[in-house]
């Protein structure tokens, strides 16, 4: 580690930015696996010594790395090498569940229960489920993880006459609505760049402001009735969603 941050390194005058020079030294280590998962780095007052650069200069490279997702600062411990996640696809064009999704790639599952419980509505659920202001709802909140890896928060809402005992779901939500006749049929589905918060990046593993994936679900029963509000988080260095695209018939096409 000692060569990684040694001042010689950073003589040449033409080869950028300090800061960018350092985030492309750690960068390069990580990726040629001289840096591994969990490893630690020297402190920042450290780093600064052993390179000959200012803590300015070290902070700035550093965090440029912690938003990229490549390294991790945990409060009270230091800075570390951030595990290596596969990356996954997801098509856009068929409704699954994530425990589906993940068993049909041979991943074991796990639910890290947050909350499971019946609530008075907010304004934002009684617009989504159509739901009156007397009425509840169950909300539930859980980390999911694949092979121990967390991948989503996932923050369900659904009616309570549709799911009076929330704290019966157990692996899977779709699992127990299909035994119940509930199952939704289809599903709008809107997703957005999002850079996560304290709250959500401690959950999921990874630094704050790491760039993640906020996707908005309404899902629908075949009567129309919507049965399930989620707002999700989804790290953004383990998912890519796909989808289909074919082109429109002639006789529909402008130019």
């Amino acid at each position: 580690m000692s060569d990684l941050f040694s001042p010689e390194a950073f003589a040449d005058t033409n080869a950028g930015p300090l800061y960018l020079q350092l985030h492309r030294r750690i960068a390069e280590a990580i990726a040629a696996g001289e840096l591994k998962a969990g490893d630690s780095l020297p402190s920042e007052r450290e780093m600064a010594a052993m390179t000959g650069l200012s803590r300015v200069t070290v902070r700035k490279g550093v965090e440029a790395l912690v938003a990229s997702g490549q390294l991790i600062q945990k409060r009270g411990s230091g800075t570390f090498v951030a595990p290596r996640v596969e990356r996954l696809e997801q098509a856009l064009s068929r409704l699954t569940s994530f425990t589906e999704d993940m068993q049909r790639r041979g991943k074991q599952v796990e639910s890290r229960w947050l909350a499971r419980a019946l609530h008075t509505p907010s304004p934002e659920e009684i617009m989504a489920l159509g739901l009156g202001a007397d009425d509840s709802v169950a909300r539930l909140e859980r980390v999911r993880s694949a092979d121990g890896v967390p991948l989503a928060i996932e923050r369900a809402s659904l009616p309570a006459h549709l799911l009076p005992d929330p704290e019966s779901v157990e692996a899977s939500l779709y699992a127990l609505l299909l035994s119940r006749g509930t199952l939704p049929v289809r599903a709008v589905q809107r997703i957005s760049a999002a850079n996560l918060g304290p709250k959500d990046a401690e959950l999921l593993g990874v630094g704050t402001g790491v760039a993640g994936l906020r996707i908005e679900r309404l899902s629908y029963l075949p009567s129309g009735q919507v049965v399930e509000f989620t707002r999700s988080v989804y790290r953004g260095d383990a998912y890519d969603f796909a989808v289909e695209l074919k082109l429109a018939p002639e006789a529909e096409r402008t130019s």
